[in-house]
C-alpha cells in the first residue's frame, strides 16, 4: 500500500489518537507493525523526539555522552537479567541484538576518517563498554566502575 503521509506525520498522528503514556513493549510491537517495514532504529529516533518515556529494551542504547552509555547498558542489565532468570530467551537476545547494534554504530564512527580524532577515542572507548557487557553483562557494573576510575586517574 502507498503511503500518503510520512510516516513521520502518520506517528504523529497515532500518538495524538492513542495517547499512550510511555512506550511498552505492547505499544513498540504496535508501532512496528503499523509501520512496517520501518526500521527499529528510524522508529525508535522518531519516538525519542516525541518525549515519551520508553521501556527497555525498545529504548535501545543511548551513547551521546558516557552518562547516557552507562544509564542504557545498566537498564538494558537489568532487563536482560530478568528475562534470562524467567528463561525468556527471545527477551535475551533482544536485549543483547540492541547492544550489538550500538557498538556496530560506535565501531563504524570510531573508523570513519571524516569522524574528529576526539570523537574516534570517545567511540572506541564506548565500544570497549558494549563488548565489556556483551562478554558478560553482569560484571559490567562493577567493571565500569572500576574503569571509570581509572579513566578519572584515580
Amino acid at each position: 500500500m502507498a503511503r500518503s503521509k510520512s510516516i513521520k506525520q502518520d506517528l504523529r498522528e497515532y500518538l495524538e489518537a492513542e495517547q499512550p503514556g510511555a512506550i511498552t513493549g505492547a505499544v513498540w510491537r504496535k508501532l512496528l507493525e503499523r509501520f512496517a517495514p520501518v526500521s527499529e532504529s528510524y522508529l525508535r529516533d522518531l519516538l525519542r523526539q516525541t518525549g515519551l518515556p520508553f521501556e527497555q529494551p525498545y529504548q535501545g542504547v543511548r551513547q551521546h555522552t558516557f552518562e547516557e552509555l552507562e544509564r542504557s547498558l545498566r537498564d538494558l542489565l537489568a532487563v536482560y537479567a530478568e528475562a534470562s532468570g524467567a528463561g525468556d530467551r527471545d527477551h535475551v537476545r533482544y536485549c543483547r541484538r540492541q547492544v550489538i547494534a550500538a557498538k556496530d554504530r560506535a565501531k563504524f564512527l570510531a573508523a570513519n576518517p571524516n569522524t574528529a580524532a576526539e570523537k574516534q577515542a570517545e567511540k572506541t572507548e564506548m565500544a570497549q563498554w558494549m563488548l565489556v557487557w556483551l562478554e558478560n553483562p553482569e560484571v559490567f557494573p562493577a567493571w565500569v566502575d572500576a574503569r571509570k576510575r581509572a579513566m578519572a586517574g584515580g
